[in-house]
């Protein structure tokens, strides 16, 4: 391509301005690549040239290769997002990916545990080991305040209110918000702290919740320490520190149907994100109504 510093540029403003994650960035860059690959293949050097008719083709040729409608349709929001910047920068006149869509998938619900499986897992013993408690601390805090991994892994000391019961979170796009604490997560945190001390080697070390080598706990330690809780605790299925977060939101709309506050607490941009989750809510309804309602349930044997 004639123009590979505007991409290069476009990713660096993903970094800079718009404070977008190493994660997301990459997938733009993948995703740009690809494309930018596509208009190659096609003899295309220059990002005017590009219209509605070859996008198309890329979104077809992706369906094609087996891809996701998901996984197209993120491509495509990537694309856009690029023209977009293109148009600011002068380059381009329009935005050829504007009407291109991807083909639907059916919607995934989130897997969710129920509050008696909640309680299994977060079960705490008078012989715990120091890093039980610690993971309890973490694990309770996820479920009470509906925190992303990311946001969790990098709380400070300084992050948490104790009096107010109140936390900072920084969460996508760099944008902060505060959120409540629950009394179990508040009262598991405190007893982590007690015995932080001995896992700190660095007298500067903020991290809220550290690794036996005194260091900020990584994304994967948490799941891995995760992984072990759930077996030490017989709970006999697979949680992720997102499947805490989707109960956290079903949870809190079974009893509030509050959906404006739980999009609040969960940090989410948009109100649509948060809609998944009374689709949950329904299915969970539906499946009631159909054992319950005499005329919805099914005959046993003919009358």
């Amino acid at each position: 391509m004639d123009s590979q510093q505007h991409l290069s540029s476009f990713l660096q403003m993903l970094k800079s301005e718009k404070y977008y994650s190493p994660h997301t960035c990459k997938n733009y860059a993948r995703d740009l690549k690809l494309f930018t690959e596509f208009l190659q293949s096609r003899e295309i050097q220059q990002w005017q040239q590009a219209d509605y008719r070859i996008v198309s083709a890329f979104a077809a040729q992706r369906f094609r290769l087996g891809r996701k409608g998901n996984t197209i349709q993120r491509e495509l929001s990537s694309i856009r997002s690029f023209y977009k910047y293109l148009i600011r920068q002068g380059v381009v006149s329009n935005n050829p990916a504007l009407e291109v869509k991807a083909p639907k998938t059916a919607k995934k619900l989130p897997k969710t545990c129920d509050t008696e499986q909640i309680d299994q897992l977060l079960q705490s013993h008078v012989n715990d080991d120091d890093l039980t408690i610690r993971d309890l601390a973490i694990f309770e805090l996820i479920y009470s305040s509906g925190l992303r991994l990311a946001e969790l892994a990098s709380l400070n000391l300084h992050s948490i209110n104790f009096n107010e019961r109140e936390m900072r979170v920084t969460g996508k796009g760099n944008k902060t918000r505060y959120l409540p604490v629950g009394r179990k997560a508040i009262a598991a945190i405190q007893k982590w702290l007690k015995i932080r001390p001995a896992y700190v080697k660095q007298a500067d070390e903020l991290a809220l919740f550290t690794s036996k080598q005194g260091k900020r706990l990584s994304h994967r330690s948490i799941q891995t320490r995760l992984n072990k809780l759930i077996k030490s605790q017989a709970l006999g299925m697979h949680v992720s520190p997102h499947m805490l977060r989707h109960s956290f939101a079903t949870h809190l709309l079974e009893s509030s149907s509050d959906l404006r506050s739980v999009q609040e607490l969960l940090g989410h941009a948009d109100i649509s994100t948060t809609q998944i989750y009374t689709h949950l809510d329904f299915q969970h309804l539906a499946q009631v109504y159909d054992k319950a309602h005499p005329r919805a349930r099914k005959k046993t044997s003919d009358s």
